[in-house]
């Protein structure tokens, strides 16, 4: 029977279940990805589990999120992590060395293969040809122990591309037209697999650039074939014998399918503050602008820098605008300096910062307030930025270009009449910089098991979870609406990401984007209580801080109208009873501080997927899509007390 790439990816590394959609089904991973915000819990994890060494083909610890060192706490995870990858056998990428996704691309990657990260943008690796999937740093740690992951099986959305991008089009543009149709859930439950005659204008990189969004979309992840594009640039990356060729069969079908001409599309933009809040930039054209930052992992490429380079070239930013550049990988710098592009944002009056994530995590780069920031990155959340009353949008390179030389949000194609400018396309060169100095290969066994782990103060062991209690008589702490993110359950930003080795004093920052005061009510509340969400609560993020940090201080269980895919799992994985409204207008009715009463709760989630609550005196009816395993778990407290059981 003709198979899509989705498909074949899943059949060559299903251990359990069935390829039906909505049926857990589990696969052996090949490679795993963890960077320094979430990889610390991981290598806790790994220690707590007694690991010796890890038992994927390839497993990377990247340092690229918590660059600033203001102070010894980020130094001192550093520090930690050398030792833990050292001490469990994984590569590492040192501080500085650049982003994660595009590096693993040039570096590890391979098509054909499976991976999974304990950050949400794993997905961008699709663009090789990979299942390269999101989820929570334990299930990361169980993947390195040579567990499966386990997930719902997904449909498979083919996305057929025609044509070729016109002018003052790129790659960005594509993935925000498909958050223009679909906003930020038309992607959940589903993998997203492109395919059609358009992907011959794409190069890989591009490909990065969409397959990395698709986290905006919900997607479960999303995929590439590993075609003449992806030979190409494994090539231009010096590790052509990583290639292999991966395409849909004949006669592949899809479960749902969908059409982009990519010459009907014009330059979008993302406004504030949510990347499903799309518009034609020709519709928010005049909006004044006072920074503008090219960089992350939503634009990584070469490609992406050197267009910028090309508009500003012999040209001053305006006076009022902060241009910051941030270079997504020690590869770029060097291929930016060597064809000159970097003189040209230097002379125009970029600011150059490290190889790193930076302000697209809030470390750094925070915006002004009541300003206007355009930025080439993939989110846009409330306060993701570090400014609390920030004005975030998102949009390709060539979009933040022109708003770079005129201080307003500008339709890139206009700059052929105001600035005489033809549209930039640079030649790249038929070879990339490729340093491996700075990968740390793993240590061979025996001076790995010598290695000891190096915890600096602020490192702390990880809290034990009690199992779920069968009655539940507790408070709804908090009522909150759609579209909640993790970003907003648990800030990132330099004040904060310092600490998530230090989940007592990180949990003091939860909730806080929406009720400042609820760190301390929780504490005043000893016997536990819930929050009560809309649709798609816990979207954005992978961190699983936005599920231990209100664990910590007592959360039992979350009831909303929907969740988001990994955020979903990460409440599971630790012990906190995820539930649905099966009225969604029940949801409606709750007010803060409503009594929530559930009883029988091993019963009923073990006899079925249906829960009778008490709610403020109201009788309501809840639901949970939980498999066996997973209730098993959230009734030991957790996937590591249930681990612990067994041994």
């Amino acid at each position: 029977m003709a198979q899509n790439v989705t498909e074949k990816l899943i059949a060559a590394h299903l251990v359990e279940g069935a390829m039906e959609p909505g049926g857990e089904i589990a696969l052996t991973v090949d490679q795993t990805l963890t960077q320094d915000a979430t990889g610390t819990m991981v290598m806790l994890e790994l220690e707590a589990m007694g690991l010796d060494r890890i038992r994927t083909e390839l497993s990377v610890q990247y340092v690229d999120h918590n660059l600033l060192q203001t102070d010894e706490k980020n130094p001192d995870d550093h520090l930690f992590l050398q030792s833990a990858a050292q001490r469990f056998g994984l590569w590492f990428s040192k501080a500085g060395n650049g982003v994660s996704h595009p590096v693993h691309q040039s570096r590890f990657g391979r098509p054909g293969a499976t991976m999974i990260g304990s950050d949400s943008h794993t997905c961008a690796a699709g663009a090789l040809g990979m299942l390269a999937i999101g989820v929570g740093g334990l299930e990361v740690a169980m993947a390195m122990a040579g567990q499966p992951l386990y997930v719902t099986m997904p449909e498979v959305w083919g996305v057929e591309l025609t044509g070729e991008l016109p002018d003052w089009v790129s790659a960005k543009d594509v993935v925000l037209e498909m958050l223009r149709r679909h906003g930020v859930k038309g992607g959940v439950g589903r993998v997203i697999e492109y395919h059609g005659p358009g992907l011959a204008g794409l190069t890989a990189m591009d490909r990065h650039v969409i397959a990395n969004m698709g986290a905006e979309l919900g997607a479960t992840t999303s995929v590439f074939p590993a075609d003449e594009a992806v030979r190409d640039y494994l090539t231009a990356v010096g590790r052509p014998d990583a290639h292999s060729h991966l395409v849909a069969d004949e006669g592949a079908t899809y479960d749902l399918t969908e059409r982009i001409d990519l010459s009907a599309l014009v330059p979008l933009i993302a406004r504030p503050s949510s990347p499903g809040d799309v518009v034609p930039v020709a519709e928010a054209a005049g909006e004044e602008v006072s920074q503008v930052v090219i960089g992350s992992s939503a634009n990584p490429g070469l490609r992406d820098f050197a267009v910028v380079a090309e508009m500003l070239h012999g040209r001053q930013s305006d006076p009022g605008v902060s241009v910051d550049v941030n270079p997504t990988s020690r590869e770029v710098l060097a291929d930016l300096i060597s064809g000159g592009w970097l003189t040209s944002l230097v002379a125009a009056g970029a600011r150059i910062h490290q190889s790193g994530c930076m302000g697209c995590i809030g470390m750094g780069q925070a915006p002004a307030s009541g300003r206007n920031s355009l930025r080439t990155m993939p989110r846009n959340f409330p306060g993701r930025s570090g400014t609390e009353e920030d004005a975030v949008w998102l949009c390709s390179p060539e979009t933040a270009a022109a708003a770079a030389l005129t201080g307003r949000i500008t339709d890139p194609r206009t700059l052929t009449e105001s600035h005489g400018m033809p549209y930039p396309r640079p030649a790249m060169p038929e070879r990339f910089s490729a340093f491996d100095g700075m990968l740390l290969a793993p240590l061979d066994p025996d001076r790995a098991a010598e290695v000891e782990l190096v915890k600096g103060p602020n490192i702390a062991s990880l809290p034990s979870f009690e199992p779920l209690e069968d009655r539940l008589d507790v408070p709804a702490l908090l009522v909150m609406g759609d579209d909640v993110s993790t970003d907003e359950i648990m800030p990132a930003g330099s004040r904060v990401l310092p600490y998530r080795s230090n989940i007592p004093r990180i949990a003091d920052f939860s909730f806080v984007r929406i009720d400042p005061s609820y760190p301390e009510r929780a504490k005043e509340t000893p016997g536990g209580h819930v929050v009560v969400a809309g649709e798609n609560y816990g979207q954005g993020s992978s961190r699983e801080h936005a599920v231990i940090a209100p664990r910590h201080l007592g959360l039992r269980a979350v009831i909303a109208k929907s969740f988001a895919r990994i955020h979903w799992q990460n409440l599971a994985n630790f012990g906190v009873l995820p539930l649905e409204f099966e009225d969604p207008g029940d949801c409606d009715a709750v007010k803060q501080g409503d009594e929530v009463v559930l009883e029988g709760i091993r019963e009923a989630l073990t006899g079925g997927h249906t829960l009778i609550a008490r709610i403020g005196g109201r009788t309501v009816t809840l639901r949970h899509r939980l498999s066996d395993r997973q209730v098993e778990m959230v009734l030991a407290g957790g996937r590591i007390p249930l681990t612990a059981q067994s041994v």
